[in-house]
């Protein structure tokens, strides 16, 4: 499976980082990583670690501003793409079609050629414009996902909050891990 990851310069630079580490356990599962250049910062203040950081996990990684690289066209084949976080900008960007970046041209591209584009859409509250920018994105056939977590699998540590969106994610691309921690009822 060849996956398209994308981070932004929303907060929660920490899902692309943990989505990463969790793909780099499946050898089957080939990497595509850009990050934006308010994602590196993000990350840094975030996480403490550096753009280099980050490319080490990936399989291959692409400056933002590479408008041209292999994956600006459909005719590159990827399984899927997941931007994590997503910021509004970059949503805003795909949902009206502005291409001025790598990032949102890859996204671009995910859609029109009916490919999985999942958006961890970080922000909070929403306002009507950017409902109604989901809204077109999902009638597209994006997955909105804002990382939103559920804690009947009693998370102890933000790692453990932080997994519970990318085991949903995993889930979405078709790659359950056998360690999530799922609802099983109530007993």
């Amino acid at each position: 499976m060849r996956v398209v990851v994308g981070v932004s310069g929303a907060s929660g630079a920490v899902y692309g980082v943990r989505l990463l580490e969790r793909f780099r356990l499946r050898p089957e599962v080939e990497t595509h990583l850009i990050l934006s250049r308010s994602g590196e910062k993000t990350l840094f203040l975030e996480t403490g670690q550096s753009a280099a950081d980050l490319r080490k996990l990936a399989s291959f990684s692409y400056p933002v501003e590479d408008i041209g690289c292999r994956l600006a066209s459909g005719s590159y084949q990827t399984d899927a793409m997941v931007i994590a976080p997503c910021s509004i900008h970059t949503m805003s960007a795909i949902a009206q079609g502005i291409s001025d970046n790598l990032m949102v041209r890859a996204a671009d591209v995910a859609l029109k050629e009916k490919r999985k584009l999942i958006l961890l859409v970080r922000e909070s509250p929403f306002h009507l414009g950017h409902l109604r920018n989901m809204t077109a994105l999902a009638e597209m056939g994006a997955i909105i996902a804002p990382p939103v977590p559920g804690f009947y699998h009693n998370p102890q540590t933000v790692m453990d909050i932080v997994d519970h969106s990318v085991d949903r994610v995993m889930d979405l691309l078709g790659l359950p891990d056998a360690t999530a921690r799922r609802w099983e009822g109530t007993r």
